[in-house]
């Protein structure tokens, strides 16, 4: 029993430590991390500000996932971010998700 509860746990483990992976190579493969790094300003405020940033709002994910979409200015200085409509919603929304796990 116990080896099972083991094995199980570590199962649970890789799986989620593959999902944030995942997040990651997403954000690499839309060209997030030209502009951002996960915790060095770049052009953009790394992941772990933003993460900071919005932390306890409930909003975050959702306004979050806006600002990628269509682009924000202002929020971070006077640097612009790009509209990304090219991206896929349910990307956005997972590396959104990722980003927001940072600390």
């Amino acid at each position: 029993m116990k080896r099972l509860i083991a094995a199980t746990a570590a199962t649970l483990g890789l799986m989620l430590a593959s999902g944030a992976h995942a997040d990651e190579k997403l954000a690499k493969a839309n060209g997030c991390m030209t502009c951002h790094q996960m915790d060095k300003k770049v052009l953009g405020p790394s992941y772990k500000e933003i993460a900071a940033k919005y932390q306890g709002s409930k909003t975050a994910e959702a306004d979050l996932v806006k600002k990628v979409k269509a682009g924000s200015k202002g929020v971070w200085g006077d640097m612009i971010m790009p509209p990304n409509a090219h991206v896929k919603d349910a990307d956005i929304q997972a590396i959104v998700k990722w980003i927001l796990t940072q600390k």
